[in-house]
């Protein structure tokens, strides 16, 4: 019991000098700059209560949840695929590396031609954010199984599709969820993004529309709503991400 009790107490620490180095900040720089945290979060709960501002909220969550679904699905049947496959893995990992370090927006003017200022773009925009990490995550977490592994399921004469099922994808398991917990992040920053630069529509077109009208209440509002719904789930998928790698020691 006493190191949740710490653990606890440290979160709240951890927010509380968040907090004062926020309101510290909004000392030193005034109302043009940013708003205090009391303000931000009464003008949040207003925003929230506005009915014309839920259509937004919708319209980013649909296109995150897509391109999260396509990144996951995709980037672990890709990952698996070059990961037990070493020769494709070798062919492969440097064009994927090389991808993962360009900026993606370099590419949104090819997503804009093909998918135009609709919720596809912002779908296929997210999904290049998040689908490369999980794969490469996936890829590397299949590649580093010991050994040990692999000669325990062949000694008990394991077909591929039982030793893959039963050995080889549950001993990776915590590496692929690494990535996961990346091309989580990854995509709703992709989704985001593409709702700044081509959206009518969106928490990034709100978020945008605010930055050009110099609304600080507004893009404070919207920042701390991300920041929320980002660093719970974060926090989750880390407590998780920790669990199973304490699992597989």
């Amino acid at each position: 019991m006493q190191p949740s009790k710490v653990h606890t107490a440290d979160v709240f620490i951890l927010i509380a000098g968040l907090l004062a180095a926020w309101q510290g900040l909004y000392l030193l720089t005034g109302e043009l700059a940013i708003t205090p945290p009391l303000d931000t979060l009464l003008h949040t709960v207003r925003l929230l209560g506005r009915e014309q501002f839920w259509p937004h909220v919708v319209e980013t969550a649909t296109a995150f949840a897509a391109g999260l679904a396509i990144s996951v699905v995709g980037g672990l049947v890709i990952g698996l695929t070059l990961g037990f496959h070493r020769l494709s893995g070798e062919v492969f990992e440097p064009i994927l590396t090389a991808l993962y370090s360009i900026p993606k927006v370099t590419l949104y003017p090819v997503i804009l031609l093909i998918f135009g200022i609709h919720m596809s773009a912002k779908v296929a925009f997210g999904t290049i954010h998040g689908i490369v990490p999980i794969i490469i995550f996936t890829m590397d977490a299949v590649r580093n199984i010991k050994p040990v592994y692999i000669k325990t399921g062949r000694l008990y004469r394991l077909d591929p599709a039982t030793m893959a099922r039963t050995i080889l994808i549950p001993a990776a398991v915590p590496e692929i969820f690494t990535g996961l917990r990346v091309g989580f992040s990854l995509t709703l920053i992709g989704t985001l993004i593409g709702e700044m630069f081509g959206s009518l529509q969106g928490l990034g077109f709100v978020l945008m529309r605010a930055i050009g009208l110099h609304d600080v209440k507004m893009i404070m509002a919207v920042t701390l709503l991300l920041v929320v719904f980002a660093a719970s789930i974060n926090t989750i998928l880390l407590v998780i991400d920790h669990r199973l790698h304490v699992r597989a020691i």
